[in-house]
Formats: C-alpha cells, structure tokens, sequence
C-alpha cells in the first residue's frame, strides 16, 4: 500500500483495523468504479464484488450492497424496509451521507451509521471485494465479516 492514503481511503483503513477486518486495502493505478472494472483487476468474477449502492429511501440513506452480478429492485427493497420510495440517490446525495463519491463508497467509514442490506448472494464467494472509500481502492472480506462490519441485513436485492 502506498505511503500517502487519500484521507477517506485512511479513514476507511482505521476504521476496518478497528473493527478487525482481516484483509488489507489494494490500491489501483486506475480507477475501478465499477463492478466489472473491478472484477477485471483482480481476476475474479464480477458477482464476488460487493457494490455499494447508496440509495434514498423516503429522504434518509439505504446503503445496499449488493453483488456486482444482481441489479437492486427497488420496490421490492422499499416493500422490506417500509418505505414508500427507495431510488437510486444523487451524487450530493452520495456525498453527504458517505463523505465518499460514487465508485469508491465503502461499506464503513461514513460520518454517521447508515442502514445496510447485504445482499444473501456474497455469500456464495468465499472471498468478496468492497471498495475502500476511493474509487481506485478495494478491500478483501467475506459475507459474514461485511455483515459484522456494517451491521447490515442479510437480504434478497433482486
């Protein structure tokens, strides 16, 4: 890992070491915003990426991560969480809740605790990979040690 971090990838670093991630922060020489573009550096599926989605669910943030091979079906998340609109939310949005721009979200690290669905599929990886705060970062998890993380819900996105 380089010396120098961007302030939200070390942030997001602190707060993994504090919780006892296991895995260490892999940082790209190119961006990696996206599932597939992740998948594609470090040669595994694009189902093992975990995406973080941050979505608007009647005004207040929903953090979804989800497998980067499902789509999130939103009614069917609203309908769960009792909400009567869930939408993908904007970048200000983003930014706001998470202190992070979209593509490099982190599951952890936000300035305050954001409601998390994890999507049941990640468990079928025995390795999964969430960005680190930055989108040219990633970590290395499990299933379990996200739900741990984020305090998340284990849930059927799609």
């Amino acid at each position: 890992m380089p010396e120098k971090l961007h302030p939200n990838v070390a942030h997001v670093a602190s707060i993994l070491r504090e919780l006892g991630a296991t895995g260490e922060i892999v940082v790209f020489d190119e961006s990696v915003p996206t599932a597939a573009a992740a998948a594609a550096q470090l040669g595994c599926e694009v189902g093992a990426i975990a995406n973080s989605l941050i979505f608007d669910a009647d005004g207040a943030p929903l953090l979804v991560l989800t497998s980067g091979a499902h789509r999130v079906n939103t009614d069917l998340i609203a309908a769960l969480i009792g909400a009567s609109r869930v939408r993908r939310a904007t970048p200000e949005f983003v930014r706001a809740h998470t202190g992070q721009t979209i593509g490099g979200v982190g599951p952890v690290g936000h300035p305050a605790p954001v409601r998390t669905l994890v999507d049941t599929w990640l468990a079928k990886h025995p390795v999964v990979w969430a960005a680190a705060g930055h989108p040219h970062t990633v970590f290395p998890s499990t299933y379990d040690e996200l739900l741990e993380l984020t305090g998340g819900t284990p849930t059927e996105v799609e």
